[in-house]
């Protein structure tokens, strides 16, 4: 006799719904019983919790058995619970986790405020970062150091020091200073007497040498703190910060997680407390852990996360195209890939906090269904902003804002009778049509109020938004899947959540993907997915070899020990069988001296991870690099219990290949006729189907509406749907287009907006790909750009400040320069300050777009080049008097001339040419300026052919409308903006001063026409060009204009040369801001330019000066063999302003460079960073205070290191505003020891020395001006206003990209 079924129930619960599934049987099979439930996620009214709902309501369809809400769940019905769940990532969100305390190694204190010192917008005035999650911080006086550094020349041999310890990695180290117990003890029990009971600690090389931190955790034990998180154990990974803050984010969210499980076991009887009825929570890697091993830093993605095992095991067949993961729910859209393989990231960012540990690459994208519609400025706006679950789009019937989910109830792509009636008071009334219709109605007026002459239907402008939505959506996408060297439209699309199904055909259509498979459970996928995913234990350990014949038999080794842990963790305590584990053994690679690892599985039956990892190497950038030694980062083993007891064909495509496919008989299946519109207008014909009336084996012909229980699906016209068991598989056409004219439209200003942005990111995305250099792939020092045929700026991505209005004029200049000498295959390489330039470095490839013979766009990318020539590696001398010093300076070189690359030119103009002058070299990085030069053409023509594909689809005429009506658009955004400011200063010029430290003052006069907001920025008063390199082209004091004027609309405008149309700039010849040919500037393009940037803002008034500096310090060695060198700027005060307190430790203004993380700093170069902290007292006292700037002291631990600083604001202090104080000026210090002395000297702003062994420097750099005097009335907002970030869920690889791309 067997025994009776008991139930499996997968539970997701996402911000707006939890969508539940129980099974009798195996998921998937035929004679499965399935009972599904879709809830509100917060309902108080009527329920505590919803996955606890659910549950009840589950047992309650299987067993038919009536559940009172006030007794607990009984689970003799149940086998296990699966569960997805958002507590984590809410907690986070939120900031209503655990209060917890941070224990850290002395001088760091600050370390994870600071963080990696980028600001988060980089045209947001008023800086906001996300709050850090510890509570409190104790500094122990601890201190491991590294043996040997990759750069040292003089290797020390761990067998000639006595006190040498090996670490995990294979590192070998010296205790510099072990903990005192008693002290310890006392710094601890001081936080436990002050309430704190989860703590994190994580101290500088635990990763590698854990004693410390095991030891003080041992410590906090005998104390009675209930929660420890120990770095080392949490993620044994190198880099300090983000480690640290995922063993903070472990001590914030694990007692978060393990309350919310208390609280959810004891809604029902004692099953789970026994362990009759099994708990799991899905992690952020897509594996399942039992309730026991579930932690809150690996549960951010808890919930999406089944989602991509859902679709990865319904839409994906071996051998055919990979798949897009597109999942539209309630609150926000992720999207993801699968190609056979779960793609993870290992670093990501969510909430401002960044989480080291394995996670599916899951990108949230947009707001889902509740992303807020908005007309802003002339254009269609969806998002970023999210009604959320409460109050939800207008809809919900709760006063939300109209929304996405309102545009499709409106256009009739949600219909409320078939839609779920769980709104109103009583949950028993359907979506709200009447709300929606009034309010759109009132939006087309306001519209159509601002466009009287072409005035647009509600349908229209609805239709407008759901267009906007899917190319916003769209970005991303191509983003996503163009970055890992994948062709967008060689995919199918796997549609899921809720609101997916509506947007699907209109998705793919513009992605030029032809086929879409949506699962018959496509709006509870998430849960579904849950069904079908494993369990898994991973473990991973840090390693520091070289892989090589040599190295293989101790990884193997490794490997084994870490295989049989994962082993001992699945069979002994969760009960696997032998023969259903299985493991994946990953190396995390990387070549010598890059910063790029890749996570490398272990080839099949062989251990030739080389090939492996030059093969995958190749696929991600497009080339490899044979002459380098491939370092082993980590070992990692992921241990895989299979659950899946079904051998049923999850995907469609071997069911439609025995299908005898037939027409739908629609006057048969049919259940309904409504009304939607489409492209080409209202069809008032539609029919609607309901899936499970619908044989497997019929097709439908666009248009049509299909309804399963949870979900509507919209087959547009010229799309075909078939229907087989378990999918709907749609075919999508190509559609019919409306005819878009040159006449300015809001709803295609907004789409083209998108689409040349996304010309300019896909050609940024190649750019990275192809190059080899580290500026240039890993710190993304470069900008790409599409332009005019007069050469005004169209699109610039990433948002580099220093480049957006230079590379305008390096296009300018050349057009001028060759008039009708350009033909079709020409590239033109320059460089030069007088050529729109910015420093040397920075080399500018210009190519000219053409069609039918004439030049319609120039395309263009700039990228800061590791050296070329000039009297320092490099090139950027610190005490550079003449041009010539700081290397090659190009006007203009026609590289390519008629398809040919004119290599003997480059080399004269690279190499011999600046190696000629007295002192200097030519470039010593010959072949790579080759290489990366070739990717910078390679990006641009990518760019040219996504240029001309846009002029195929919509004409050259329209694409050249669009651009002028873009260009139009940002132009009106910046005269409305001139002439608000000129109202409130009733008409009087704005005037500002500043000075640099060497005294030249910096004069502004702001004069502005109030009828036509026309401007005049005269800098008339402002100080001779100097004998030195603060001099800066006049293409830079623009860049910092159109800065500033970005920053001051505060609102996402497009930004082009538009911005700079009302404003006449004028410069003084031979100025510093327009210096003379032969002028160095090196020290104008990092330095001068933030003092324009301050001199602006001062002059309209909208802040107090930030540190106005970048503090460049670089410190090397010369080495006939081995020589090396270091170059990064440090962060300082960010400035007060009439609403906000300026930020502690942080980039401003033009530049945006993250920081070298302290570990990784101290391993690879012969340094101890003894303390990198805020600088108490800097920032400038007022009614909101300035930011504080940063303390930086480093010590050289080997002889003859050159070190040079070149810095501002060590004379005059950055200043306050409306009474607010100066900020503190900057120090450099040089702490030299001389015989038996031990000196403090001033190195001032600007020096070079040559630094001895043991001697170190302290650089304090400047904290930012106070805003409002301290004790008076709150200052009054003047022209600022600051934006609400956009916090986002899941950050994947889109998101780290994205940050990296903004502070560069």
């Amino acid at each position: 006799m067997t025994s009776q079924p008991k139930l499996t129930i997968c539970i997701d619960r996402g911000g707006t719904f939890t969508d539940c599934i129980g099974f009798y049987g195996k998921p998937g099979a035929t004679d499965t019983r399935e009972f599904v439930v879709k809830l509100l996620s917060e309902d108080p009214s009527n329920y505590k919790d919803a996955p606890t709902e659910g549950i009840r309501r589950i047992v309650e369809m299987a067993t038919g058995q009536k559940l009172s809400r006030k007794d607990p769940v009984p689970t003799d019905d149940i086998d296990s619970v699966r569960m997805g769940t958002t507590v984590a990532t809410n907690a986070l969100l939120e900031r209503k986790g655990e209060r917890c305390a941070l224990v850290i190694t002395k001088g760091f204190k600050d370390l994870l405020n600071i963080g990696n010192q980028a600001r988060p917008r980089i045209f947001d005035l008023a800086i906001t970062k996300p709050d850090v999650l510890q509570q409190s911080v104790v500094e122990i006086d601890e201190r491991v150091v590294l043996l040997n550094s990759a750069a040292a020349i003089d290797r020390i041999e761990p067998k000639n020091v006595p006190n040498a310890i090996e670490g995990v990695s294979g590192e070998w180290l010296t205790v510099q200073k072990k903990p005192e117990t008693e002290s310890v003890k006392q710094q601890l029990q001081k936080l436990y007497d002050d309430g704190f009971r989860s703590i994190a600690i994580c101290l500088m090389h635990s990763y590698t040498f854990p004693d410390h931190e095991n030891m003080i955790g041992e410590i906090a034990r005998s104390i009675g703190f209930t929660h420890i998180s120990l770095s080392h154990s949490v993620m044994p990974m190198v880099k300090i910060v983000p480690r640290g803050t995922s063993a903070t984010a472990d001590a914030y969210l694990t007692p978060c997680i393990q309350k919310y499980i208390e609280g959810f076991t004891s809604g029902f009887d004692d099953g789970f407390k026994k362990g009759t009825t099994k708990l799991q929570f899905m992690q952020s890697d897509g594996g399942l852990v039992p309730v026991s091993n579930f932690s809150g830093f690996r549960a951010i993605l808890s919930g999406p996360a089944g989602g991509v095992v859902g679709y990865s095991a319904t839409s994906y067949e071996e051998g055919d195209d990979p798949v897009i993961g597109f999942d539209m729910g309630g609150t926000s859209t992720d999207v993801s890939r699968y190609g056979g393989m779960f793609e993870h990231v290992f670093e990501t960012t969510t909430a401002g906090i960044t989480i080291q540990a394995p996670q599916l690459d899951i990108n949230t994208v947009a707001a889902g269904g509740g992303s807020m519609l908005f007309f802003k400025n002339g254009m269609f706006v969806v998002g970023p902003e999210s009604a959320g679950a409460h109050p939800g789009p207008a809809c919900y019937r709760k006063g939300g804002p109209l929304a996405v989910s309102d545009a499709n109830l409106h256009l009739g792509r949600l219909l409320p009778n078939y839609f779920p009636k769980i709104f109103g008071p009583n949950e028993d009334q359907p979506l709200d049509r009447d709300v929606v219709h009034q309010k759109f109605t009132e939006l087309a007026k306001e519209i159509n109020a601002i466009h009287p002459n072409d005035p647009l239907s509600v349908d229209e402008v609805v239709y407008g938004f759901i267009k906007v939505a899917n190319e916003t959506m769209c970005r991303p996408i191509r983003s996503l899947t163009e970055a890992k060297g994948h062709n967008t439209s060689h995919h199918t699309l796997a549609v899921f959540g809720g609101a997916g199904g509506q947007h699907a055909c209109g998705i793919a259509r513009n992605l030029g993907i032809s086929k879409i498979i949506l699962y018959r459970h496509s709006s509870i996928l998430s849960a579904f997915g849950l069904a079908l995913a494993d369990v898994v234990h991973e473990v991973q350990e840090p390693c520091a070899e070289i892989l090589s014949s040599n190295s293989i038999p101790n990884l193997q080794q490794r490997v084994e020990s870490l295989v049989q842990s994962c082993t001992t963790e699945l069979s002994s305590k969760q009960g696997f069988g032998v023969s259903d584990i299985s493991h994946e053994i990953y190396l995390n690679l990387r070549y010598e001296g890059t910063d790029c690892a890749l996570m490398t599985l272990k080839p099949n039956d062989s251990w030739d991870f080389e090939n492996a990892f030059v093969q995958l190497y190749k696929q991600e950038f497009g080339f490899s690099l044979t002459d380098r030694g491939i370092v082993v980062d980590d070992i990692r083993v992921r241990g895989i219990g299979h659950t899946r007891s079904t051998d049923k064909q999850l995907t469609p495509d071997h069911e439609l290949k025995t299908l005898d496919i037939k027409d739908v008989d629609e006057n048969a299946v049919r259940d309904s006729v409504t009304s939607v519109y489409f492209e080409t207008g209202r069809n008032d014909n539609v029919p609607v189907y309901l899936l499970n009336n619908i044989a497997p084996g019929t097709r439908i012909n666009g248009p049509a509406i299909i309804i399963d229980a949870t979900a509507t699906v919209v087959v547009e016209p010229t799309c075909t749907a078939v229907i087989t068991s378990q999918h709907i598989t749609i075919t999508v056409g190509k559609g019919d287009k409306k005819k878009i004219t040159t006449d300015m439209e809001p709803i295609q200003l907004s789409i083209f907006s998108h689409r040349f942005m996304s010309i300019a990111e896909q050609m940024g995305r190649s750019l990275q790909k192809t190059a080899i250099s580290t500026n240039i792939k890993e710190r993304l020092d470069f900008s790409c750009a599409l332009f005019s045929s007069e050469g005004g700026l169209v699109a610039n991505a990433p948002h580099l400040p220093v480049h957006l209005g230079a590379l305008s004029h390096a296009v300018t200049y050349q057009m001028n320069y060759y008039g009708d000498d350009l033909k079709e295959g020409d590239v033109i390489m320059t460089n030069h300050p007088m050529a729109g330039g910015s420093h040397l470095p920075d080399i500018t490839i210009i190519t000219p777009v053409f069609d039918k013979g004439k030049i319609v766009f120039f395309v263009a990318s700039r990228a800061h080049h590791a050296d070329i020539g000039g009297l320092t590696a490099g090139s950027m001398p610190p005490f550079s008097k003449e041009l010539f010093q700081e290397g090659a300076a190009i006007k203009s070189f026609k590289i390519v001339s008629n398809g040919h690359f004119d290599m003997d030119g480059l080399k004269r103009y690279l190499y011999d040419i600046p190696g000629s002058y007295p002192g200097c070299s030519g470039t010593r990085l010959l072949r790579d300026n080759v290489s990366d030069i070739n990717a910078q053409i390679a990006a641009n023509q990518k760019g040219i052919n996504l240029v001309k594909s846009l002029i195929g689809e919509y004409s050259l005429e329209v694409v050249q409308a669009y651009m002028r009506h873009i260009r139009s658009n940002a132009e009106g955004a910046v005269r409305s903006l001139l002439k608000k400011v000129v109202t409130e200063h009733k008409g009087e010029a704005l005037t500002a001063v500043d000075y640099m430290d060497d005294g030249t003052p910096i004069c502004l006069k702001i004069s502005i026409d109030e009828k036509t907001g026309n401007a005049i920025f005269d800098f008339d008063g402002t100080g001779p060009e100097v004998y030195g390199n603060t001099n800066t082209p006049e293409s830079v004091c623009y860049s910092a204009i159109i800065y500033c004027v970005r920053c001051l609309v505060a609102q996402d405008i497009p930004l082009n040369s538009g911005c700079l149309d009302p404003i006449d700039i004028r410069i003084p010849p031979n100025s510093i801001l327009s210096p003379s040919e032969t002028s160095a500037v090196v020290g104008g393009n990092v330095l001068t330019s933030q003092r324009i940037v301050d001199v602006v803002l001062k002059a309209f008034g909208a802040c107090a000066a930030s540190q106005g500096d970048c503090n460049n310090l670089t410190f090397g060695k010369t080495h006939k063999s081995k020589g090396w060198g270091y170059y990064e700027t440090i962060a300082g005060g960010h400035g007060a302003g009439p609403t906000w307190t300026g930020q502690d430790g942080v980039h401003t203004h033009m530049t945006n460079t993250r920081i070298t993380d302290p570990e990784i700093f101290e391993k690879r170069y012969p340094v101890l960073l003894r303390e990198f902290s805020l600088r108490p007292g800097s920032g400038g006292d007022g009614y909101h205070r300035g930011g504080n700037g940063v303390i930086r002291d480093i010590e050289f631990l080997e002889p003859g290191i050159e070190v040079s600083i070149l810095s501002e604001r060590r004379v005059f202090r950055p200043y306050g505003l409306e009474g607010g104080k100066d900020g503190q000026p900057g120090l450099n210090l040089w702490i030299r020891h001389v015989n038996d002395k031990v000196l403090t000297l001033n190195l001032s702003g600007k020096n070079t020395a040559l630094f001895g062994k043991g001697d170190r420097i302290i650089i304090e750099t400047p904290g930012g001006g106070g805003y409002g005097a301290a004790d008076g009335e709150p200052p009054c907002s003047q022209n600022v206003t600051h934006q609400k970030p956009l916090v986002v869920k899941a950050s994947g690889s889109l998101g780290a990209y994205k940050e990296m791309q903004e502070s560069t």
